[in-house]
Order: structure tokens, then C-alpha cells, then sequence
């Protein structure tokens, strides 16, 4: 469903320290990706973590049915957006964006 949350990123200083923290204290798996990235297995689904991230966040990623038509919306709405990733096999595509106030989030063609 469009809107629905279905990925977030979250960027961290130290990935292995994170694994630690929050699969103690939530339960999470995380399966490595290299460089130190790992994908996250929540109760709810999958989401991202990459290390030596000096901003420290969280970023969600909202469900849209057509990615370049929403980056155009974005835009037109006044927000930023990168240009979309191209699919990646099992994730779809991706792009993160900036409201008109400038707040992060992203957006997400699962494929």
C-alpha cells in the first residue's frame, strides 16, 4: 500500500556496537553485508544499517508504486530528492529525499 512503511536506514559510528545494543535490547538479527553494513531482520520486516555515520540517524522509507513519478512530486512540492537507485534484486529502488522543511526520509519501489 502506498505510504506504508517498509524500510528504514540507519546510520551509525560503530555497526558492531549497534548489533550489540539493539539485538539485546530488541531482539533484532542482523545479517552482514560487507564493509560492515548488515541488514536488519525486525518482527515487522528488513531495514538497513551502515557504519561510519557521524549524523547519527534514522531514516524511514515510505512505499510508492512509481518511483520517478514521486521524485517528481517531491520536487514539485518543493522537497529535494536524489535520483532514484536503480533496482537491486530482492529490495527494489530507493531514494532519499527531503521534505520542504528539510526533514529526511526516503522512498521505496519494492520490487
Amino acid at each position: 500500500m502506498t505510504g506504508e512503511l517498509t524500510w528504514f536506514e540507519m546510520g551509525v559510528p560503530d555497526a558492531p556496537r549497534a548489533q550489540g545494543f539493539y539485538g539485546a535490547l530488541l531482539g533484532w538479527t542482523f545479517e552482514s553485508m560487507g564493509e560492515g553494513g548488515a541488514v536488519i531482520s525486525t518482527a515487522q520486516g528488513r531495514a538497513g544499517l551502515h557504519p561510519g555515520d557521524d549524523a547519527r540517524q534514522i531514516v524511514p522509507y515510505f512505499r510508492v508504486d512509481d518511483v520517478e513519478a514521486s521524485v517528481h512530486q517531491v520536487r514539485e512540492l518543493g522537497g529535494q530528492a536524489d535520483d532514484p537507485s536503480p533496482a537491486e534484486e530482492g529490495f527494489g529502488r530507493f531514494v532519499t529525499c527531503r521534505d520542504d522543511q528539510g526533514v529526511a526520509f526516503g522512498l521505496h519501489e519494492p520490487s
